[in-house]
């Protein structure tokens, strides 16, 4: 059983499907019919039981894998001694034909072509010499707990099990016979000579070869007119400096992630990849969580993707209007509550690394961090062109009164660690941000609000957290009210929030501590360390080291944020695809993958570097005063 390095997957998706693709040509993580589903196929999770769809040579070959420029099209090219041979990968994103091919509304109209976009599409094509292909089609329905039979049927190969189907559809000089729970085939191909493999869930679109050439055609038009206006957008504010593509590539991957029928994005399209090999904590990330709108926001506004921050904003608008108690820190995409976690015995997990979780019990904590993540969000969209409405100030009348009540109880926290509550330092921290924005949102209502209370407790909030949350002898504000010495990384937050200014003494000394307690040899930065803390694993967390070039280009440390956005940029490997974590020493990626959060940081750390060369950090780059425009609507 041979497990591949996380960082060497590809991903390929459309709207709301995901697929890994390996070095070896191989689909080792797919979940039909969309991200949060069961898988069809999880070699990635149990490389004997979990199921897998390879095309590869026969015999020995040298691979390397990469995007085709500004798409997500990938590209595994093989090299063997009598022939090369390249194999395509992609979801579809337009239609194959008629008024909507080429549409530039596309993304509105994939909402409504759920059976054409549950397919995926190989081409394997040799490009000089000869070669033998060989294709082993191995799916395994509901996470490899469904028996599955595999047959032919009207010319394709067709998958069963439980009351879900899978039908391949295989045009060329190969042929895929069923043996034992499988479909295996080879073929010797000359130069030119090319095999397309068309994988379609619950449904049959039959199509030629034809077809998919102009579907493939149609879906790198599409990726590369999309990038190519994130990157109009994205070289006005970082220049020529040399990061523009790293951008791009984290726009697209962002893209991937994101669900077009709810605006709702998902922080990873796999479960279970570890924080650790070996180790327990292993994590369900196929949902929506809170805590990332903030810095969604801000990242969808300045490439230009003003739809997508509007759809996000109305997701992010019905989740404000619950009545605060009920608000969970974590959703379903498309705006599930209940996410039950359960383990899968059945699966051996990641290299052993077992349990594998599905759902998440994070959704049942008290974070007391989602209301000040909920106002600041509202808050970040009215910078831009949106506008609440009667019922929205009421909703943020409600959230802020609610954190008045309970700010100073003691909640699970950003992390998410599951055992005592705590008075952490980041959820006073947001709470308030709730509170402070709350007030400011009242100032341009139009009638007078009485904000006498909020004020009050806005104070109590920032005496509170200077007095109790910072650490004389550990030269930085903590992770929680009981310590001296626990460090966390959320405390470089303080300046971005604008809860204090970057220079002052306490942000300066914090941001000090972070670089010599938490930064790695290699540059990078672990979330938190501390006695009291759960095991934190081998690896740096990236979104925490973006979190520092943020506080560092604030504090006018330009040239030290700089090197630190080098150090991460440095670990990324190609396809250019971020984790959650980066071991420092090894530099192996854990944690679940690709991470919108960390290309989320990427995106938001160029801009706050490309900012840093024409204007004042005196305040957060991405965040500004409200221009005194009408912000209410009835």
């Amino acid at each position: 059983m041979v497990y591949r390095p996380i960082s060497e997957y590809g991903a390929v998706g459309n709207d709301d499907r995901c697929a890994l693709v390996d070095r070896d040509g191989s689909v080792d993580w797919l979940s039909f019919p969309h991200v949060a589903a069961p898988s069809v196929f999880a070699r990635l999770l149990d490389a004997e039981d979990g199921g897998h769809f390879a095309v590869a040579p026969t015999g020995s070959y040298d691979s390397e894998q990469s995007y085709r420029e500004r798409t997500n099209v990938l590209e595994t090219r093989f090299e063997t001694s009598r022939g090369t041979a390249t194999l395509v990968d992609f979801m579809p994103t337009t239609t194959d034909g008629g008024d909507n091919q080429g549409d530039r509304d596309a993304d509105r109209k994939r909402a409504e072509l759920p059976d054409y976009q549950r397919a995926l599409y190989r081409r394997f094509s040799c490009e000089d010499g000869a070669l033998t292909v060989e294709a082993d089609f191995k799916p395994r329905f509901d996470y490899a707990r469904a028996e599955t039979a595999v047959e032919r049927a009207d010319g394709r190969v067709v998958a069963t099990g439980d009351d879900e189907r899978l039908t391949l559809q295989v045009g060329g000089p190969l042929e895929l016979e069923p043996r034992e729970g499988r479909a295996v085939g080879t073929a010797t191909l000359e130069a030119d000579e090319t095999v397309w493999f068309v994988l379609q869930y619950d449904h049959v679109t039959p199509r030629t070869p034809e077809d998919c050439r102009r579907i493939e055609a149609a879906t790198t038009e599409y990726w590369r007119d999309w990038a190519d206006g994130v990157a109009s957008r994205a070289e006005e504010i970082v220049g020529d400096d040399p990061w523009l593509e790293e951008v791009v590539r984290s726009a697209l991957v962002l893209k991937l992630l994101v669900n077009e029928g709810s605006g709702a994005i998902y922080a990873a399209p796999t479960t279970s990849l570890p924080e650790e090999y070996g180790d327990s904590r292993n994590w369900d990330y196929r949902y929506n969580w809170i805590r990332d709108a903030k810095f969604t926001v801000q990242a969808l506004y300045n490439l230009g993707q003003e739809d997508a921050a509007r759809e996000y904003f109305e997701w992010f608008r019905e989740i404000c209007h619950e009545d605060p108690e009920d608000i969970q820190p974590v959703y379903g995409v498309h705006g599930e509550r209940e996410l039950s976690e359960f383990e899968l015995d059945n699966l051996a997990g990641y290299r052993f690394s077992a349990p594998v979780r599905v759902g998440n019990a994070a959704a049942e904590q008290r974070q007391l961090d989602v209301y000040g993540t909920i106002v600041q969000g509202l808050y970040e969209t009215l910078l831009h062109d949106e506008h609440l409405t009667e019922e929205d100030w009421t909703s943020v009348r409600g959230l802020v009164d609610h954190v008045c009540d309970v700010w100073d109880e003691r909640g699970a926290g950003i992390w998410e660690f599951r055992g005592e509550p705590r008075h952490y330092v980041h959820s006073k921290l947001m709470c308030w941000v709730a509170v402070d924005r709350g007030i400011e949102l009242a100032g341009y209502h139009d009638e007078p609000i009485d904000t006498g209370r909020w004020e009050a407790e806005r104070e109590a909030i920032r005496e509170a957290i200077e007095e109790r949350g910072y650490s004389e002898e550990a030269g930085s504000f903590v992770q929680h009210f009981e310590t001296d010495e626990t460090l966390d990384a959320t405390c470089l937050l303080i300046p971005i929030f604008e809860f204090l200014p970057p220079d002052d003494d306490r942000v300066q000394a914090t941001i000090d501590t972070v670089r010599e307690e938490l930064m790695t040899d290699e540059g990078l930065v672990h979330r938190t360390r501390g006695e009291d803390v759960p095991g934190e694993g081998r690896g740096a967390f990236l979104f925490c080291s973006f979190w520092l070039v943020d506080a560092l280009v604030l504090a006018d440390r330009v040239d030290e944020a700089r090197e630190v956005f080098g150090n991460v940029l440095e670990h990324v490997e190609s396809p250019p695809l971020l984790p959650e974590r980066i071991a420092g020493q090894t530099g192996e990626y854990l944690g679940n993958y690709p991470q919108a959060f960390s290309h989320i940081g990427l995106i938001n750390s160029a801009i706050y570097l490309g900012c840093a060369a024409d204007r004042s950090m005196a305040h957060d780059p991405l965040t500004g005063d409200l221009d005194g425009e009408p912000l209410f609507r009835s």
